[in-house]
C-alpha cells in the first residue's frame, strides 16, 4: 500500500466556463505528480469520459468520471458515475449518484444562500469539500468546521478551469491498496486521506474566473474583471 495524491476538483472545456482541453489536464497532472484526477464538468461526464479514453491503458494513472451538477440548493459533485445526472432536485441527484454506485460530494458548500436547507440535506452527503482553490479562506475555513461538527469525511480539490490552477490543492489517500475504484472509494469514505494545498491569491481568482466569462460573455467580462482587480473585490 502507499500513498496517493489526487486532485478530485477539474473542468474540461465540456463545461462552459473551462479553457482546459482534457490533454493538456493530463500532461500537466503528471507533470505535477499527481496520481489521478477526478473530472468533474458542469452537468456532464462528457469531459470525463474523454479524458479517459486519452489515458487508456496507462495503469499509473488514474482518471475519475465525474459531474458536478446544479441542483436546486446548489452544486452536488458526483464520483464514479457511468452515466449523466438527469435530476436537478438535491435529493434526487445524490440517489441516482449512489444507485450508479458512485460517492456523493458537496462542494463549497458556503458558495450557497440557503444554508439552513443545506445543513438539513447534509444526511445526503458522504464528503465535504472542504479545501477549494478558487475559493476564500475564510469559505473553506468555515466548511471545515461544518464538516467537523456534522461528522462528515473531508476531501479537496483545485477546481481548476486553467492549467495554473491544477494540483494547487490535493487529497492524498493514506495507504490505498490501488488505482482501482474500489480502492479509491474507500479510502474516501472511510476518511483515510490527507488534504494538502492553498488558495489561490485573490488575482489568480479573478483571472480564472474571469478566463471562464470571457469564454462564454466575450470581451467585456475581461474589462470588468480588471475594474474587480484593481478594486481588490
Amino acid at each position: 500500500m502507499v500513498s496517493m495524491n489526487f486532485d478530485f476538483h477539474l473542468h474540461t472545456i465540456y463545461s462552459q466556463d473551462s479553457i482546459l482541453h482534457p490533454q493538456k489536464i493530463i500532461k500537466v497532472a503528471k507533470r505535477k505528480g499527481l496520481r489521478g484526477i477526478a473530472v468533474t464538468d458542469h452537468d456532464t461526464i462528457r469531459g470525463a469520459l474523454k479524458t479517459k479514453a486519452i489515458v487508456g491503458k496507462d495503469d499509473t494513472f488514474k482518471v475519475i468520471i465525474g459531474a458536478e451538477v446544479k441542483t436546486n440548493c446548489g452544486d452536488v459533485i458526483g464520483l464514479f458515475l457511468d452515466e449523466d445526472i438527469v435530476s436537478k432536485d438535491f435529493i434526487e441527484v445524490c440517489d441516482e449518484i449512489k444507485k450508479q454506485g458512485g460517492v456523493v460530494v458537496l462542494p463549497h458548500p458556503y458558495r450557497r444562500k440557503d444554508l439552513f436547507a443545506l445543513k438539513e440535506l447534509l444526511k445526503y452527503v458522504d464528503l465535504i469539500e472542504v479545501l477549494n482553490a478558487r475559493i476564500s479562506k475564510n469559505l473553506n475555513y468555515k466548511a471545515q468546521l461544518l464538516a467537523k461538527e456534522r461528522g462528515l469525511t473531508s476531501i479537496g480539490g483545485s477546481d481548476a478551469h486553467t492549467s495554473f490552477e491544477i494540483g494547487r490543492v490535493q487529497t492524498i489517500l493514506e495507504d490505498c491498496a490501488s488505482l482501482d475504484d474500489n480502492d479509491i472509494r474507500k479510502c474516501l469514505l472511510n476518511g483515510e486521506v490527507r488534504i494538502v494545498g492553498t488558495e489561490l491569491p485573490f488575482h489568480l481568482r479573478i483571472l480564472s474566473t474571469s478566463i471562464g466569462k470571457y469564454k462564454k460573455e466575450g470581451f467585456t467580462s475581461l474589462i470588468k474583471a480588471g475594474y474587480r482587480i484593481a478594486l481588490g473585490r
